[in-house]
């Protein structure tokens, strides 16, 4: 399985806007610049999450984006299911049925060992994916981010927040 980039870019824009002040926001363009992305396809998974009830976006000169919800109330799998959809990774299409040693359908009691299998893998992932929220992510930065990069961004921030 493989996730879209845009996976990526909501989560780490989520990231970001869980470090805000209270009361304030940040444009989509500027979350773009700091993840150095296009901003037309950045705001394409920002209304994404918008969709999802996982940020606002406030208008008006001082307006941008910030999340809607408490960071601990926001985990990965909400934000991978607002940018990809909740659909299944693996579906199913009943290949067994079919080629020279199918029979007719009365025979197959059974559901498909292989879609058994894969059903299980996915609800694992799933459960793995809704037990880290944002606000564990950003926990975490301390021990993923150089000091010079925190540094670089804070001066960045002053800026870029509204």
């Amino acid at each position: 399985m493989q996730l879209g980039e845009g996976v990526e870019w909501a989560t780490h824009c989520c990231t970001v806007l869980a470090l805000l002040p209270p009361g304030t926001t940040m444009p989509a363009s500027r979350l773009a610049e700091f993840h150095g992305v296009p901003p037309s396809y950045l705001a394409k998974h920002l209304q994404a999450l918008a969709q999802a009830g996982i940020v606002e976006s406030i208008a008006g000169r001082t307006g941008g984006y910030r999340l809607a919800r408490d960071p601990r109330d926001i985990t990965l799998l909400d934000v991978v299911q607002a940018v990809e959809s909740d659909q299944p990774a693996f579906r199913c299409s009943e290949i067994r049925r079919r080629g020279p040693a199918a029979v007719p359908a009365r025979h197959y009691t059974a559901r498909c060992a292989l879609a058994i299998a894969m059903d299980r893998a996915e609800a694992a992932w799933r459960e793995e994916l809704a037990s880290q929220t944002i606000a564990d992510i950003v926990a975490s930065l301390a021990e993923s981010v150089s000091e010079v990069s925190v540094r670089k961004a804070a001066t960045w921030f002053q800026d870029a927040v509204r």
